[in-house]
């Protein structure tokens, strides 16, 4: 008896919560496939206009403007939405996109410097080069394999590329020298719990043979989710088929066949019927194998993939942000550089001849020669997992830093950091703390006459407006009709459950962990059922 309430419960815990998760669950792989090919899909773009108001431009929020700068007669804004070239009031503005591959994610540009007269600009996918002789961007090569570029600088005479796991060097534009920074004072090879979570869900520690594997798991997901759903309605349609046979009959009233010259006739068409039930039947029962078969050889990998997407995105993500874990010997993560896709930012400290790296493991100081090796600011500001978005001079000693953490000025010398909004001083939280603060920089903008921060929600909003604060030219159509969203942003959106924002508010938030409970008891159950009823049937 207890065996048969067991299974009784597995059934229930089995069906419902499936019925309930299948079209999620469908969602979830064909927008992690995508995700997981980011260069194949970046030519792909859907229009805003297809998507909730919540993902429409309004006052340049969404990440559109990432920073500016100046030349000699104009402005360039450069974002999520290209390079725009404006006048030095910013009302007029010129697409300045020449050259770049189609798509909106070819044209995400993280920096743009001006050196010996040209133009580079720092993108999602390479480094590129405008002359002045030449109206169009050009990809330049650089000795990396990850062409991803985090950031640009100059120092004196030189161009500075910083990509996620180099530091890149050039003294004329063209020719690049790669440097991989010396390791931190008190180095440990850990690596964020994060960063392994991260590269395990989406199978690229194992590289491309995880990735595709990856990919193979999101095909099962969805095997599962159709041959389940199928199952739920093949007992329905064959109950409405035999009713739609008895009607044609007439059994329900004449149970014998009747007699007469037509009774072979009536025989051979009642066999027809019966084989097209008897064809559903087993239908059904193959359709039930290939979901069981597909089930059991894949639960273990679902259940570990669903684990680590889990806690990709809050609120578990609060609990592993800032944990550190050793590297999995012979995985992608395994590198002999000790800054492996840790490196975000750069600024050379001309007053104090160094170099100061943002990195996910905070700020770090180099000297000039990069033969030291690096040690991290016994004070800092604090940066959001995602980033640091805004890392500006303010004189000689102080830089203003933004990040989704807030807006912060710090004087790396002194290590005075406050809040440059209320101008308190920092004082970095005890325990487990919002990944996110109340202030959410995506970027930054100066002109001759203001400056401008903006916000992810709200926009551009100017800085230091106590008695003239005017609201930011409005956003022409011609950019928002050229700024799209890349099909890989779209999946992305729907991968963290952000999409349906518009329909459940902030509760948005508790998709994914709701979503892969409610996914594991479905995996968990049906593996159990399949071991107490079918594998028992089957031996």
């Amino acid at each position: 008896m207890a065996r048969k309430r067991l299974i009784k419960t597995l059934k229930k815990l089995h069906k419902w919560p499936a019925i309930i998760i299948a079209f999620i669950a469908i969602l979830f792989a064909a927008s992690g496939i995508v995700m997981n090919h980011r260069q194949l899909f970046s030519g792909v773009d859907v229009s805003r206009n297809l998507l909730p108001k919540n993902y429409h431009y309004k006052n340049w929020n969404l990440a559109a403007v990432r920073g500016s700068i100046q030349l000699e007669d104009a402005i360039l804004m450069y974002g999520n939405i290209g390079i725009w070239k404006s006048d030095d009031d910013l009302k007029l503005f010129e697409d300045f996109n020449q050259g770049f591959p189609k798509g909106i994610d070819n044209r995400k540009i993280y920096s743009i410097v001006q050196f010996k007269d040209e133009l580079f600009a720092g993108t999602q996918m390479g480094l590129y080069k405008r002359s002045a002789t030449k109206n169009t961007w050009q990809k330049l090569e650089i000795p990396v394999e990850k062409e991803r570029i985090a950031d640009l600088e100059i120092k004196n005479n030189k161009l500075l590329v910083l990509t996620r796991n180099y530091l890149l060097e050039s003294t004329d534009g063209q020719h690049f020298e790669k440097i991989q920074l010396p390791e931190p004072v008190n180095y440990e090879r850990k690596t964020g719990l994060f960063n392994t979570f991260w590269e395990l869900h989406s199978g690229e520690l194992f590289g491309l043979a995880g990735k595709l594997f990856v990919d193979l798991l999101g095909l099962v997901t969805i095997v599962l989710s159709v041959t389940g759903l199928l199952h739920f309605f093949f007992p329905k349609w064959i109950k409405r088929r035999k009713k739609k046979i008895q009607k044609q009959t007439g059994k329900e009233d004449h149970p014998l066949p009747p007699q007469g010259g037509n009774r072979s006739n009536k025989f051979s068409g009642d066999k027809v019927k019966n084989a097209s039930i008897n064809k559903l039947v087993s239908t059904k029962k193959l359709n039930l194998h290939w979901h069981n078969v597909v089930g059991y050889v894949f639960a273990l990998f679902l259940l570990i993939n669903t684990f680590s997407g889990m806690h990709l995105r809050p609120p578990l993500l609060i609990a592993i942000a800032t944990k550190q874990v050793g590297i999995i010997p012979g995985t992608h993560l395994d590198s002999p550089n000790p800054w492996f896709d840790k490196l975000r930012r750069i600024h050379w400290d001309a007053a104090n001849q160094r170099y100061i790296f943002s990195t996910s493991d905070g700020f770090f100081f180099a000297d000039e020669t990069l033969s030291k090796k690096l040690t991290p600011a016994p004070s800092q500001p604090p940066v959001s997992v995602m980033g640091c978005n805004v890392l500006e001079p303010i004189g000689k000693d102080y830089l203003m830093v933004g990040s989704f953490s807030g807006m912060f000025v710090w004087n790396p010398q002194t290590g005075m950091v406050a809040d440059f909004f209320t101008g308190q001083p920092y004082h970095a939280p005890q325990g487990m703390a919002r990944p996110i603060g109340a202030n959410t920089v995506a970027g930054f903008v100066q002109s001759k006459n203001k400056s401008w921060w903006f916000d992810y929600s709200g926009g551009a909003i100017q800085l230091n407006a106590q008695n003239e604060k005017s609201a930011f030219t409005a956003m022409p159509e011609e950019i928002r009709a050229a700024s799209p969203m890349s099909l890989w942003n779209v999946a992305l959106e729907i991968h963290t459950g952000r999409i349906f924002e518009h329909l459940v508010g902030s509760f948005y938030i508790l998709f994914v962990p709701l979503a892969g409970i409610c996914f594991m008891v479905v995996i968990i159950s049906g593996f159990f059922l399949w071991w107490m009823v079918f594998r028992r049937k089957r031996k």
